[in-house]
């Protein structure tokens, strides 16, 4: 008896340590999956951050690149771009890395998107027809970076080095990842501005002041505000939209944006003189029904660092 209990005890010890040691064998492997994961992403983000340092660096300051090589150069950085989000998406999220790797992949979406539409609108926001428009959009997917950035400095970053924490791994926390350097890149006058330093750049401003501001508006003669206006869809409908000159240099070309009911009309001033006001008939085609929000935009001029009152939107009611 004594014989079978020894060997029964010695049985259970081994099976326990074998149990032990295949634990062991598996945590060590999540541990490593975890830490290969941390690894991957980190490199991503370090070759993030450099292709944000050169397309920032070069859009601060352009130097003797001509508007071809410079384009070039940010098709490159889209391409970059287009990479990390393909290597991101590849990822294989281990464990408790899934709503990380979720949201990692969503941050990456964004910054390949906006890279994507600010490379092919960069051609034409450095000639002449439609800069205006062009640099307003290449603004606009500024946001998408900075709401990359909220996503992997609010979510992705923290959840990583909190699964890697919960896990006693030292040493592999992913970094920060901030791909706009400065929030003045939300702003047209700011991307206006420094595209006109590109050599050869039709986007180049006039020294002094520009600034373009929306005046009155009116639809067949009734001048809209903040009260809803009735306008009679009897005779074809016309929007007149004022624009004043409250810069220093006269403006050309300036584009004016009308949309209402899902159409998006425009029309351009050929000239505005500094101090100037100047006004742009556009037909409304076709004429909305009902109740309709009525948008006027007036396009930015190259050198504007204010674009808050180049816009509005009016209640009409069409019957």
């Amino acid at each position: 008896m004594l014989r079978r209990g020894l060997a029964l005890g010695g049985g259970l010890i081994v099976l326990i340590l074998l149990v032990l040691g295949v634990k062991g064998c598996l945590d060590a492997r999540a541990e490593r999956a975890l830490s290969d994961y941390a690894d991957d992403v980190t490199q991503i983000v370090d070759e993030t951050d450099q292709t944000s340092k050169a397309f920032f660096s070069k859009l601060e300051d352009p130097g003797s690149l001509t508007v071809t090589e410079f384009t070039n150069e940010v098709n490159a950085d889209r391409s970059a771009m287009d990479n990390y989000a393909a290597r991101v998406d590849g990822l294989s999220a281990p464990g408790d890395m899934g709503r990380a790797q979720s949201t990692l992949e969503l941050a990456y979406e964004l910054r390949s998107s906006a890279m994507g539409e600010i490379a092919d609108r960069m051609s034409t926001a450095l000639g002449d027809a439609g800069a205006a428009k062009a640099t307003a959009v290449i603004a606009r997917q500024m946001q998408k970076l900075l709401a990359a950035d909220v996503l992997y400095a609010t979510i992705v970053r923290p959840q990583i080095n909190g699964v890697l924490a919960d896990h006693g791994i030292e040493g592999n926390d992913v970094p920060e990842s901030v791909f706009l350097p400065d929030q003045k890149w939300l702003e047209e006058g700011a991307v206006s501005e420094a595209l006109g330093s590109v050599s050869g750049s039709s986007a180049a401003a006039t020294p002094g002041v520009h600034g373009l501001g929306l005046g009155g508006v009116s639809v067949n003669g009734t001048e809209l505000g903040e009260e809803a206006a009735t306008i009679s869809t009897e005779e074809t409908v016309e929007v007149e939209v004022e624009v004043e000159n409250q810069g220093e240099s006269t403006e050309n070309d300036v584009s004016v944006t009308v949309s209402a009911g899902g159409s998006e009309l425009q029309e351009s001033i050929e000239t505005v003189g500094a101090g100037e006001t100047a006004s742009v008939t556009i037909p409304l085609t076709p004429t909305p029904s009902g109740e309709t929000t009525l948008e006027v935009e007036v396009d930015t001029v190259p050198g504007e660092q204010v674009s808050s009152n180049n816009e509005a939107s009016y209640t009409v009611l069409f019957e």
